[in-house]
């Protein structure tokens, strides 16, 4: 039973981050004086995306 549990909780709480980052892109194109919403990218930026990292920043 307490798996069923577990399983349904991350489930909730990866539709939660879904929901969340469609709000937030959803609030900046109607709010564009606040600039865009940032995407969660690579996660530190190592050399696999050095060059993503710096277009998308600056």
């Amino acid at each position: 039973m307490i798996y069923l549990v577990t399983i349904a909780l991350m489930l909730a709480m990866l539709l939660g981050f879904i929901v969340v980052e469609y709000l937030a892109h959803r609030f900046a194109e109607h709010h564009p004086e606040f600039g865009p919403a940032r995407k969660l990218g690579c996660g530190g930026c190592g050399n696999h995306c050095e060059g993503h990292c710096k277009t998308s920043e600056h």
